[in-house]
């Protein structure tokens, strides 16, 4: 079954010059996916009882959510694609999960959320690797 991501992608109008469109389409997905999770696990963390041992946690979810929104807002926009942008981006996206992975496993023994957000956050790190690799 096509996604909604796939299928924009597919019938863009034009060329898509330099970008590898199913990579493309797996980082915006694995983009929304860890947007939806990190901002989930910061409003359980917020419903903990003890949510100053989570502050650090919070800050970190609600970055890598703002990260991933506008990563894949920029991957979604294809007119005049600027490589050096979308590299630039994929690499803060990168350092954003990779960031709050971390935050996070350090909690996933004890909330299920920050686990659960820990594995999205390192699924859309490797997509934004990829996808800075096959950048042409």
């Amino acid at each position: 079954m096509e996604t909604a991501v796939r299928g924009m992608i597919n019938t863009f109008p034009a060329a898509l010059d330099g970008l590898d469109t199913d990579a493309t389409a797996r980082c915006v997905e694995a983009c929304i996916t860890c947007a939806q999770a990190c901002t989930a696990c910061a409003d359980a963390c917020l419903s903990e009882g003890a949510v100053g041992e989570l502050v650090t946690c919070i800050r970190t979810d609600l970055d890598c959510a703002d990260v991933c929104t506008a990563t894949a807002a920029v991957l979604s926009r294809h007119t005049g694609h600027d490589t050096e942008v979308t590299a630039a981006v994929l690499a803060a996206c990168r350092t954003a999960c990779r960031a709050c992975a971390a935050e996070c496993e350090r909690h996933a023994p004890h909330h299920g959320h920050c686990r659960l957000c820990a594995e999205a956050c390192r699924a859309c790190e490797e997509a934004c690797q990829t996808l800075l690799d096959r950048l042409a």
